[in-house]
């Protein structure tokens, strides 16, 4: 196939308001966000990983899934810093996922790494996970 091209290839993802996307993802997080001519935002990815299109939905409902993974070295630090920022990182209290006080899986063999998942103001979850 050559009229299909991945290599431009990214993903979005809806929020009830922009201007709260914007502070979040560049304030709180530190992510390079930018507004584009649409008054979209466009949020590169460190590394040169692409980018991320926020737009605004007037009925938006957050997604049902994690629609954001942040790879990091040590899950424990990455925790505190973000709610050393007012994240809040536990927001689930199901004893299948076996989360700590500061809302932390712990990894072990067959349920996956060391996962701690947050929300942005637009309730999507987002998380920090230890690479695999």
């Amino acid at each position: 196939m050559t009229a299909f091209n991945s290599t431009h290839a990214f993903s979005g993802f809806s929020v009830d308001d922009i201007d709260a996307a914007r502070a979040f993802y560049g304030d709180v997080l530190g992510m390079d966000v930018t507004t584009n001519e649409m008054g979209f935002l466009d949020i590169a990815l460190g590394g040169g990983g692409g980018s991320i299109l926020v737009y605004a939905k007037p009925n938006h409902e957050p997604a049902s899934y994690t629609i954001l993974n942040f790879p990091v070295d040590d899950v424990e630090a990455a925790v505190d810093e973000l709610n050393a920022r007012g994240v809040v990182t536990k927001i689930y209290d199901d004893p299948q996922l076996g989360t700590d006080a500061k809302g932390i899986s712990h990894g072990q063999p067959g349920r996956g790494p060391d996962i701690a998942w947050f929300r942005d103001p637009a309730g999507n979850v987002l998380a920090v996970l230890a690479p695999n």
